[in-house]
């Protein structure tokens, strides 16, 4: 049986224990505490996960309590979230920020963690391996390397005269220098310069689009972190007032506005987390769920903003798209 599969009718077996042992006597609700950093609690990301656990039998107000705490894009709050949850005692932990799951992982050894959000869980000291990721934590990995050349040439394709990308990126994120190293590795075969836009805070936005501008930027690259996610109203302002062509990592950038996007389906990373949610509530141990991989990406183009800027998309592209925004 492949390990998906198995997983899958493991978790469905293990899940079904809430409903039978409800007959005879009703149980304590598990509680499962979320931090959201980029994301918010009406986002469809969110509203995918509950939608899982229902699915497997875990209702709220039933037997589930679901304990919210939301940074809103503020890396400065995760840690008091962190401890409040630990302090809630909750059965198990999500969070969708590779900050919030290294923060949780040091405050407690005990409560199971579930990355649903998380790009290099190696590399960042969260997990000893991906099939065995050992300790208390375990859950998704969104890393796919291949992605951050593919999302330069994209930005060739749609403007073969491209010759300077300005690089959107947050120095505090743990992944974000290997990314930029990636787009940095695939620039001159593609005869692009780059310039280096370092951000940290929703109030440097500004200037550090007046820096991109007078660097004669022709297009952006915006290596996403959840404070750019929570914030994304402001950036995709600026990009289209300096009229760059940007691409992002996940879908909500063009379903806002944005030029095109190409990355992990998020939606299935959330419906995915809620798997593991349900097999730890159901007795499995973290240590013993392999990280898995994205498999599901979405290319996805907003015709309407490449108008805007003058540009036209090529028919191969919006063949390829799993999505075309009018």
């Amino acid at each position: 049986m492949r390990r998906r599969d198995f997983i899958k009718a493991a978790t469905y077996s293990a899940v079904g224990w809430p409903l039978t042992a409800g007959a005879q006597q009703a149980p304590s609700p598990k509680r499962v505490g979320f931090l959201l950093v980029g994301l918010s609690v009406e986002s469809k990301e969110v509203q995918v996960f509950r939608r899982e656990l229902r699915k497997a039998g875990f209702i709220e107000g039933r037997n589930l309590v679901l304990e919210w705490r939301s940074a809103n894009g503020d890396y400065d709050r995760v840690p008091a979230l962190v401890a409040d949850l630990i302090q809630s005692n909750v059965d198990v932990m999500v969070h969708d920020s590779t900050i919030g799951s290294q923060l949780a992982k040091r405050a407690t050894s005990t409560i199971p963690i579930v990355m649903a959000l998380v790009l290099d869980p190696i590399g960042s000291g969260l997990v000893e391996n991906l099939k065995q990721p050992g300790g208390n934590i375990t859950g998704l990995s969104m890393m796919a390397m291949e992605l951050y050349p593919k999302r330069l040439q994209l930005l060739k394709e749609i403007n073969p005269q491209l010759a300077k990308v300005a690089v959107w990126w947050n120095p505090d994120h743990p992944f974000h220098p290997k990314a930029v190293e990636q787009i940095k590795a695939a620039a001159p075969s593609l005869s692009i310069e780059l310039s280096l836009a370092a951000v940290r805070k929703p109030e440097q936005f500004a200037p550090a689009f007046s820096e991109l501008t007078q660097a004669n930027a022709q297009a952006l690259y915006v290596v996403d972190d959840p404070i750019f996610f929570a914030h994304r109203g402001i950036l995709l302002n600026l990009a289209s007032a300096a009229r760059l062509s940007a691409i992002y990592e996940t879908r909500r950038y063009p379903d806002a506005g944005g030029l095109l996007s190409y990355g992990p389906d998020l939606h299935d990373l959330f419906r995915r987390a809620a798997i593991y949610v349900t097999l730890i509530l159901g007795g499995a141990k973290p240590a013993d769920l392999p990280v898995e991989q994205p498999t599901k990406f979405e290319l996805v183009i907003n015709v309407g903003a490449a108008k805007a800027l003058g540009l036209t998309i090529p028919d191969r592209l919006l063949a390829l798209a799993d999505e075309v925004i009018e």
